[in-house]
């Protein structure tokens, strides 16, 4: 039997300028200016320059929150056009389009990389330095470039062998790649080209002129290296038959190797990331002042060129549709820079706010440092007092950096939910964290403390968090297990 159902559904959908708008709010300081550059080869209606002297206060009060409205539906008729719309002399935003703290005059800086060889051609280098047959060559070129960036092949050699004859028509065998491979373990840095951390280590203690404290270390990471991970320190003592001092020293030969040998090249291609703040608070006689980072505030405004057009085909007394039809494209063009224009003055007055209400919500921390100081403060609290989305506070915290007295900080950092302690206040779970760091900072080495002494002493000090949440804030914070931080 076949039945009808009437459904009504009531949904509300962005327009595709919300949703651009949106996408300009989430991009930080370089990956906006990436966007401009983006948008400006895109709409030549949309130009950089000096065009305004009207100044920018970066005080969020004197922002507006009136936007245009656009209707993508609409149909335009050239004949319609309100020409007189285009030709207005204010065709450069009404804000001034840079910060305080950055001046035009000011040269880009950016940071020189070096051009020196790659780090798989440093390798391939060093091969020329041993007798090599033509296959023999052909393998250790293959394993030098199956090198990742922290200097190891983490492939089997069943896979290689595979592949050399799939790829580089070389038939060989396992033995033959075991053997070359011996010989790529021969390069520097020492330890390149190992299959896992234990060979790695192995490698490098080979490498060591051979007295007691590394015949002892090599001997560990041989044939002991599982008790060695896991800190069994009684096991190796007794397994070698040795004293506490001299499991100490041969331990400490193994705390000076390098784990990741393919970092220490310095002409690794891999690009250093550079964080651009975002923001930046200093504390100005005893009180905060928040500044947005200039490079957020370019000087764009809109062609003359483009406007001069539309003058044009205002004044020319006949239209054809050819003239018709090029209008279309400058109108087009001019809304799009037009828009593109107020979606960066929101996006600044949307930053700016944003940062304003997290700055003056947790002061005391911006005005001291002190971590304990950190408000318990959830994305709604903020979304809130703006009286905002709260994606769109998401959008600024997860993306975006804070110059702060203290160091550059992620402003997600400063978010965190909020426990109850003995005395029934609010506490921010950031400073639970700070206290249970120094604690287990502060314990005694060889007798670390475990999760549930951890617990205990949380308690005494006014937390009550039980012993699973004590866990859970350790993983966070990137602390291993008590019997993991054991040393002799």
């Amino acid at each position: 039997m076949l039945k009808q159902y009437l459904q009504f559904k009531l949904s509300q959908k962005l327009s595709p300028q919300q949703i651009q708008l949106m996408k300009l709010i989430q991009l930080p300081t370089q990956a906006f200016e990436q966007r401009i550059k983006q948008e400006m080869e895109e709409n030549p209606a949309l130009e950089t320059g000096k065009e305004s002297t009207e100044e920018f206060d970066d005080n969020f009060e004197e922002f507006d929150n009136s936007t245009d409205e656009h209707n993508d539906n609409e149909t335009i008729d050239a004949e319609d056009i309100n020409i007189d719309e285009y030709l207005s002399d204010d065709d450069v935003p009404d804000y001034r389009t840079q910060a305080n703290n950055y001046s035009s005059d000011d040269e880009e800086k950016v940071m020189p990389y070096a051009a020196g060889t790659s780090f798989t051609q440093h390798l391939t280098n060093q091969l020329n330095t041993f007798r090599l047959n033509d296959e023999e060559r052909d393998i250790a070129e293959f394993l030098v470039g199956s090198v990742d960036e922290s200097g190891y092949i983490r492939r089997s050699l069943s896979d290689i062998m595979d592949d050399l004859a799939f790829t580089q028509n070389v038939f060989t065998t396992e033995d033959k790649i075991e053997k070359v491979l011996a010989i790529v373990h021969q390069l520097d840095p020492a330890g390149v080209g190992a299959r896992n951390l234990q060979e790695c280590l192995s490698i490098q203690l080979h490498r060591k002129e051979k007295y007691p404290d590394v015949e002892l270390a090599i001997a560990i990471i041989d044939k002991a290296f599982e008790q060695f991970t896991k800190k069994h320190y009684k096991k190796l003592l007794q397994k070698f038959d040795i004293t506490e001092v001299q499991l100490k020293d041969a331990i400490e030969e193994i705390e000076r190797l390098n784990p990741k040998p393919g970092g220490s090249y310095a002409g690794n291609n891999k690009m250093v990331e550079h964080v651009v703040p975002d923001f930046a608070i200093k504390i100005v006689d005893g009180k905060l002042e928040l500044t947005l980072n200039g490079r957020n505030a370019p000087e764009l405004h809109v062609s003359r060129e483009y406007s001069n057009m539309m003058k044009g085909y205002k004044d020319a007394k006949d239209k054809s549709k050819s003239q018709k039809d090029a209008v279309m494209f400058i109108k087009q063009k001019l809304d799009a820079a037009k828009w593109f224009i107020e979606a960066i003055k929101q996006r600044q007055q949307t930053l700016f706010v944003t940062m304003s209400s997290i700055m003056h919500y947790q002061s005391d921390y911006f005005l001291t440092g002190d971590e304990r100081k950190l408000r318990p403060m959830i994305l709604k609290d903020i979304a809130d007092e703006i009286d905002m989305d709260v994606s769109t506070v998401s959008r600024v915290a997860n993306s975006k950096y804070v110059d702060t007295p203290y160091g550059t900080k992620l402003i997600k950092e400063f978010f965190s939910e909020s426990m109850k302690n003995d005395q029934g206040e609010d506490v921010s779970t950031r400073e639970i964290k700070k206290i249970l760091e120094t604690v287990i900072e502060e314990e005694n080495k060889k007798k670390p403390l475990t999760d549930e002494k951890l617990a205990t002493l949380l308690k005494e000090k006014g937390y009550p968090i039980a012993r699973r949440t004590v866990a859970k804030y350790r993983e966070q914070l990137d602390i291993p297990v008590a019997r993991l931080r054991k040393k002799i």
